[in-house]
């Protein structure tokens, strides 16, 4: 095997948990870009400005099950429900937040912010919150940039203020791409007296509810077809964001540009690398193995910005329904085995109420699921063949190794010690059996089936 890349050469940047629950792991990014990639230099580390800083999050969004159905699933017995599974089966793993996403809304207050749809959420947001603090959880809620169209022909006041809202749009260009009722929005000019308040007030609304994150969605310019340049309403919803007292976590979406990820790692805790991962009812499944395995070829380049509180996000994990998922038992322990080893989110899209006896032990593998929150962000020695190994250094002198076969057929992984920089003999441990492999003195190899994978600790 031909020797690409010196792995002993990674360097690191320390950090701390965003979440005592989620245990005070130590956190750091791996900063050698894969060979081939686009060269950008990243920052050194997390933005102190940022309202949160650690590991990346695990949770439950509502999108892939409510998408087709907001007027049905998208209700509060519905998120309940979602929530005590989680308090019962997954909060003892690490997964916390129950995220909102579209369809929660219904209307706009005098002051031209977002109301909660009380035929679906009688309690409003602040009830449901309370309810899902109480479990030890927290909860999530979904937003777009710039001023709403509705909320402009109303006209209503900046809240504290009586600067009226039409007073502080910019209607020459859209704040998003939606382009239909009710999603189109007006890019808000803030050189204009009261579009600063009007954003603080939106941010002061939601910590006075009791929300923890926030997805903010259709952000460009660029990635997403998202035309429009929301990079200040980035900026100024993240010092809104601090200046309420409240940590609340601000995830970017949808498919964000590339060109752009110094801007996405400056004033977010994480953002979307590729478009959504959901099947969208095509076959009635969550999603397909085409639609995850983009993120192979997407994910590299990525790599060398995450970091402590700012990180890739792969989009939501489908995994959770056993075979409604869409994908084959092997491929779904890739899937987990990819988001982890690129320490991405792990928000899972699956109806929690219908979770599969054999996915819960997937999402709840204590190694696997320690890979993702030590933040090592790992990248493939090559991207060129159907067989591919990825690595990451970790601080205690072991790696962290992925092996797949992308490929249709058996097929053998092999990698050698020298190509990553190592001197054996190798003690190996199979994280996902979490049992040890024993020692190999010049390198490692293994036979997988199509679209499997393995994930190994090894240590001198």
């Amino acid at each position: 095997m031909k020797k690409l890349l010196c792995f002993c050469c990674l360097a690191t940047v320390g950090g701390t948990s965003f979440c005592g629950a989620q245990g005070a792991a130590r956190v750091a990014a791996a900063s050698v870009p894969t060979p081939g990639a686009a060269t950008v230099t990243p920052p050194a580390a997390a933005s102190p400005s940022k309202a949160a800083s650690g590991p990346p999050l695990l949770g439950w969004s509502s999108w892939s099950n409510t998408w087709n159905a907001l007027g049905q699933k998208m209700n509060a017995d519905y998120i309940k429900a979602q929530a005590d599974v989680m308090a019962a089966k997954l909060k003892p793993a690490g997964y916390l937040y129950i995220n909102l996403d579209d369809g929660w809304s219904r209307g706009f207050d005098e002051h031209g912010r977002l109301q909660p749809d009380l035929r679906k959420f009688p309690d409003g947001i602040a009830g449901l919150a309370e309810y899902v603090h109480r479990q030890g959880l927290k909860l999530g809620i979904y937003l777009m940039p710039g001023l709403r169209v509705e909320a402009y022909d109303a006209n209503g006041t900046v809240a504290g203020t009586d600067i009226h809202l039409q007073d502080i749009a910019d209607t020459s260009q859209q704040g998003n791409t939606q382009g239909k009722t009710p999603g189109r929005a007006y890019r808000i000019d803030f050189t204009k007296p009261g579009a600063v308040a009007y954003v603080q007030s939106y941010a002061d609304l939601l910590a006075s509810w009791g929300v923890d994150y926030l997805k903010f969605d259709f952000v460009g310019p660029g990635g997403g077809n998202v035309k429009a340049d929301t990079r200040e309403d980035l900026k100024q919803w993240q010092a809104a964001l601090k200046k309420t007292g409240r940590p609340i976590w601000l995830e970017l979406s949808n498919s964000l540009s590339f060109d752009q990820v110094e801007t996405w790692k400056a004033h977010s805790n994480g953002w979307r690398i590729e478009n959504d991962v959901e099947n969208y009812g095509r076959t009635g499944k969550l999603t397909t193995w085409g639609k995850v395995s983009v993120r192979f070829a997407d994910a590299p380049k990525w790599a060398p910005f995450a970091g402590p509180g700012a990180w890739n996000d792969l989009d939501s994990l489908e995994l959770g329904n056993g075979d409604n998922d869409g994908l084959t038992p092997a491929e779904r322990k890739t899937v987990m085995t990819l988001w982890s080893i690129s320490c991405s989110p792990l928000i899972l899209g699956a109806d929690l109420t219908k979770l599969d006896d054999g996915d819960l032990a997937l999402l709840t593998n204590p190694e696997v699921l320690a890979v993702d929150q030590a933040g090592m962000v790992a990248t493939p020695l090559s991207q060129q063949e159907k067989q591919q190994v990825w690595r990451a250094k970790n601080p205690d002198g072991s790696c962290t190794l992925a092996l797949f076969n992308l490929g249709d057929a058996d097929a053998k992984v092999v990698v050698a010690w020298a190509d990553l920089g190592l001197a054996g003999p190798m003690l190996v441990r199979d994280l996902w059996a979490r049992k040890d492999l024993g020692k190999y003195d010049i390198s490692y190899e293994t036979t997988l089936a199509p679209h499997a994978c393995q994930l190994l600790r090894v240590r001198p």
